[in-house]
């Protein structure tokens, strides 16, 4: 395995001094050595893969040196805007350097590592979107000889091309590094807690969408342990940031089905101005549980530590907004809100992790996707 802290000074003593870009769980151990041995000015947690890529633009027109953009093979879809329209050498001719991290990864001797469906589609197109894109990549695994190398061999490209080249990294490239825990200091309640407050209190009626990572694995989890069964349920497993805009979809087209949206402080960030959309919308309930992290990668920091979701919502249009610290509390609002009318929002702060033992969902996409339409009355084409 390769060495976080060496993986880092050999980027450095390439030229990058600049670290942009959204976590990953396979570039965790990277990531939380850059978070602890650069300056914070040195280092930026984005919103969105995109958004990193336009502080890379920024940082190379002030300097002159290529910044480093790190993400999950997901995040890929978010950075085709900027770099087709800004980064590629036909346009401003932008060097930087992106770290993929290769979810669903294709093996070399045939087959593909085992995953979940969205990282399995993800890992099946990763190489070939890099290709479309026309990016030089070289792929990184802990076993790769002579990784000095091969980034000298990448910048250089980057160089000569004017424009962006990626390194790609297998599962199981980084050793393990100890950082820093993020989160909230104070107590707070467990997410999966809270979840269970929100599902109780939402009765047989409410559809529920819940945002990608742990949250909606609780979901699932919480209702196999109630035998309540999964048709109500949403399980937005991929699309990081988009949950309230399933929910919104749903809301504006059933005006008289209640939904209710539970997010997360890092998805919400990633595409903030969506929440203008949702509050539009009077049947919907938008719950963002914020334990200021990244929490389902790695416990990387967002901004949710600094940011008053509930005063943003209000900003944004939402009728009727608050947070809660407490369940107590939480139990109460929810109490009180289901009485009112208009858009909802509540922001829950709770504490960062989850249980060792939390599984996954074993009922594919496409049985939440067919369930949960029959329980909105919606026939589906396949």
């Amino acid at each position: 395995m390769i060495v976080p802290s060496q993986f880092l000074h050999i980027l450095q003593a390439q030229g990058i001094s600049f670290f942009t870009g959204v976590p990953d769980s396979l570039l965790k151990e990277l990531c939380g050595c850059i978070s602890a041995e650069l300056p914070p000015q040195q280092h930026i947690i984005a919103s969105n893969e995109g958004s990193a890529v336009g502080l890379a633009i920024g940082h190379y027109l002030a300097t002159a040196n290529p910044a480093m953009v790190y993400m999950q093979n997901s995040g890929l879809g978010n950075v085709v805007n900027p770099i087709t329209s800004l980064a590629d050498p036909e346009v401003y001719a932008i060097p930087m350097l992106l770290l993929v991290g290769w979810r669903g990864e294709l093996l070399d001797e045939g087959g593909q590592l085992a995953d979940e469906p969205q990282h399995r589609k993800q890992g099946k197109v990763t190489l070939a979107q890099l290709r479309t894109l026309d990016i030089p990549y070289r792929v990184l695994d802990a076993d790769s000889p002579n990784p000095s190398e091969m980034l000298d061999d990448l910048l250089e490209q980057a160089a000569l091309r004017c424009g962006p080249v990626a390194l790609v990294v297998r599962k199981g490239t980084f050793a393990a590094y100890k950082g820093d825990s993020a989160g909230f200091a104070e107590p707070l309640p467990a997410r999966e807690e809270a979840i269970e407050v929100i599902l109780e209190a939402s009765g047989q009626d409410v559809a529920v969408v819940s945002t990608t990572g742990k949250a909606s694995r609780e979901v699932f989890e919480l209702r196999r342990a109630q035998s309540a069964g999964h048709h109500r349920d949403f399980l937005t497993v991929g699309g990081m940031g988009h949950a309230s805009q399933i929910a919104a979809g749903i809301a504006l087209a059933r005006p008289e089905q209640q939904v209710i949206c539970i997010d997360g402080d890092g998805a919400a960030l990633m595409h903030l101005g969506s929440m203008a959309n949702s509050a539009d919308c009077d049947n919907l309930l938008h719950i963002l549980i914020n334990n200021a992290a990244h929490d389902s990668v790695g416990g990387q920091p967002t901004k949710g530590a600094v940011l008053d979701f509930s005063r943003l919502a209000h900003d944004m249009g939402y009728q009727h907004c608050a947070r809660v610290d407490s369940l107590e509390d939480l139990r109460k609002l929810l109490s009180r809100f289901s009485a009112q009318t208009g858009s909802r929002f509540i922001e829950v702060r709770c504490q960062l992790g989850s249980r060792s033992e939390l599984g996954r969902p074993d009922r594919s996409p496409q049985q939440n996707k067919q369930d949960f339409m029959q329980f909105l009355g919606a026939q589906d084409v396949r």
